[in-house]
């Protein structure tokens, strides 16, 4: 299936560039009820996942509440609040940083890039779910080197929650960019996945979806798109992951996934805006979001176009 163009970059009212991709949009009983291109074939989700990795986490004995399980669902952008604390959760179980397998980086805000000296492995975005995952062995009792294999007790049980959140099974673990395993299921099992989270009146999932709406900025940071996507929707839980993916849910339960097949970031904001249009959610704070940024000698010149999404 050759998927359709979700997205055209418009510069000085000509189309320069066109993204093509799938994006399904699931009903509180994870039913699709929208389906754009392959919805159905696994892909990775990449930090997508983390939300989910995080039910996992909790089932297995983590006992991480409000700031810090939404640190362990973050993508951080290695702001000094966010390092900060990564910091403090290691200490607290009596981990190290070297203890992280996540590799060394710097910031992805630029302000704390350029005053980092030197890469580190607390820097990195993916530091909370590690830090999450090193505090899950420790509480379990599991050992914590070799906690990033597959056949680890904690991504087993990580593994078997997912595989029960999203209704599919796992067709193929690879490794993430942090190191972490990544599994591989469809977009539709993704956005049902979010939607059980996003509804979940009690539990780990509860305890996930809480956490991500009261501290958005933990999930991203400043100016990043999750943080504003459910700084301005009440109840959304939203992640992004590499390579042009994102998911969301809302409280009522309605989810979306979509990928771009080229990887391309800068389609998904816009077409969340729209999404969110379509399920009927007030997105009249998302307005720097929902045409993308396409500048000419520093200043807007175009837009990222997408779709009006229809049933």
């Amino acid at each position: 299936m050759t998927n359709p163009v979700l997205a055209e970059v418009v510069r000085s009212g000509f189309v320069e560039s066109v993204h093509r991709g799938a994006l399904v949009v699931t009903g509180p009983e994870g039913e699709a009820r929208l389906a754009l291109g392959d919805v159905v074939s696994p892909v990775y989700p990449r930090s997508s996942n983390k939300p989910l990795q995080a039910v996992g986490m909790l089932r297995a004995g983590l006992d991480f509440t409000g700031e810090d399980l939404a640190l362990a669902c973050a993508s951080h952008s290695g702001e000094p609040g966010h390092v900060k604390r990564v910091l403090e959760l290691l200490q607290a179980a009596g981990l190290r940083e070297d203890d992280l397998v996540c590799p060394p980086d710097f910031p992805l805000h630029v302000p704390s890039m350029r005053d980092a000296a030197e890469p580190r492995r607390v820097m990195m975005n993916c530091s909370g779910k590690h830090t999450a995952m090193l505090t899950t062995c420790v509480r379990a009792g599991w050992p914590t080197d070799g906690y990033e294999t597959p056949d680890h007790p904690l991504q087993q049980a990580i593994a078997a929650a997912v595989a029960e959140l999203t209704g599919e099974p796992i067709v193929h673990t690879g490794v993430d960019g942090c190191g972490a395993p990544l599994f591989a299921f469809s977009l539709t099992a993704l956005a049902r996945a979010f939607g059980r989270v996003a509804l979940a009146a009690d539990g780990p999932g509860r305890t996930v979806a809480s956490a991500m709406r009261a501290h958005p900025w933990l999930v991203a940071g400043t100016g990043r798109e999750d943080t504003e996507l459910m700084s301005a929707v009440e109840g959304l839980i939203a992640k992004g992951g590499a390579e042009g993916v994102q998911a969301f849910a809302l409280p009522d339960g309605f989810a979306v996934a979509m990928k771009i097949d080229d990887g391309a970031k800068r389609a998904c904001a816009p077409l969340a805006v729209e999404a969110l249009r379509y399920l009927g959610a007030d997105v009249s704070g998302l307005e720097g979001l929902a045409h993308g940024s396409v500048l000419g000698g520093g200043r807007p010149v175009g837009e990222v176009r997408v779709p009006e999404l229809r049933g």
